[in-house]
């Protein structure tokens, strides 16, 4: 059987009971968990003016990261470039290259990462810039490459360069990774994995060989969540099914405990939409999940799997990613 490997996705989740600053620590603390269980990277997303997904500065959580770890890859998931100038983003994470040499993963989506009030505020010319994200794109992956562009450097220079690549959960991206040859993330846990065999096919197809990248370097990000038992495992998940149910009505907040949900329940009216994320559900045993998880890897031809895991007890998530690290069999640091 072909050897899986497992990497995760941190969204610094807020959780009922606790402050959004320690949602922050606890990705720090997670990823040193996940390196210590073998996993390859360690991703964390960019999201503004929301209460459950407050990552808002990714590059900032990959510095305190780098510091604290030593060998696992750590990347953003993404940076939503729009934001953004190309070159500053360059400089920034060709600094990250230089604390973390060889590690660096350049993750960019063209989505806001929140409403449009809020993008407005981060770029007054929002709209205009999103639409300009292929040059971005084209300018961001020169200035990670090459010793200049434009005229201009982006430093500091190092034998090594961050590794773009592009994330997103429609054709559009997946065409505009294989364009300029560059790896390509379908975030599978966002849409429940509604187009994701089209998205690849159409990245194979079209794939443009780069010199960093010649071959199509493709990849999903899940969301599972694994513990000792199958009925554990769904009691843990209540707090995710929660806040896909409310967010549906347009409301948002932390995490909430799966006690209380379990006791408060679901309507007649919110069933449906319960019903149909358990049936796309990574949720179960290490076993449950891991012979769910090879068979997506198998039916869509990837060798790497990213992993993201929400839970409103920050044990319950190691917990997850160590039982998941022991079914695959991923080498432990010493």
């Amino acid at each position: 059987m072909k050897r899986l490997t497992l990497s995760v996705l941190d969204q610094s989740i807020s959780v009922a009971g606790s402050s959004e600053d320690a949602a922050i620590r606890d990705t720090l603390d997670l990823a040193q968990h996940c390196e210590r269980l073998g996993y390859a990277r360690f991703w964390v997303s960019e999201h503004h003016g929301l209460s459950t997904t407050v990552g808002s500065a990714p590059e900032m959580l990959m510095a305190a990261i780098a510091a604290r770890t030593t060998r696992i890859r750590i990347g953003s998931a993404g940076v939503m470039l729009p934001h953004y100038s190309a070159l500053k983003v360059a400089e920034q994470f060709r600094v990250l290259e230089a604390l973390a040499p060889g590690r660096i993963d350049l993750g960019v989506g063209r989505a806001p990462g929140g409403d449009m009030r809020t993008a407005r505020a981060l770029n007054s010319n929002a709209h205009a810039a999103a639409d300009n994200f292929p040059e971005q794109v084209r300018d961001l992956q020169a200035w990670t490459t090459l010793p200049e562009h434009h005229g201009i450097a982006a430093h500091p220079l190092g034998p090594h360069a961050p590794e773009v690549w592009i994330l997103g959960s429609s054709n559009y991206g997946a065409q505009l990774a294989a364009h300029f040859g560059l790896p390509y993330a379908y975030a599978y846990f966002f849409v429940d994995g509604q187009g994701a065999d089209e998205a690849l096919a159409l990245y194979r197809r079209l794939y443009r060989p780069s010199e960093r990248h010649p071959e199509a370097q493709a990849t999903v990000c899940v969301w599972a969540l694994v513990a000792d038992t199958h009925d554990e495992a769904a009691h843990h998940a209540l707090g995710r099914e929660r806040w896909r149910v409310d967010r549906a009505r347009g409301v948002l907040g932390p995490l909430q405990a799966p006690d209380a949900i379990a006791q408060r329940g679901f309507t007649a009216d919110e069933w449906p939409t319960v019903e149909a994320m358990r049936a796309k559900a990574f949720v179960g045993t290490a076993s449950e999940a891991g012979s769910q998880l090879r068979s997506l890897a198998d039916e869509l031809g990837l060798d790497e799997i990213v992993v993201n895991t929400w839970a409103h007890e920050p044990a319950v998530r190691r917990t997850s990613y160590a039982l998941l690290a022991k079914e695959f069999g991923l080498e432990t640091a010493t």
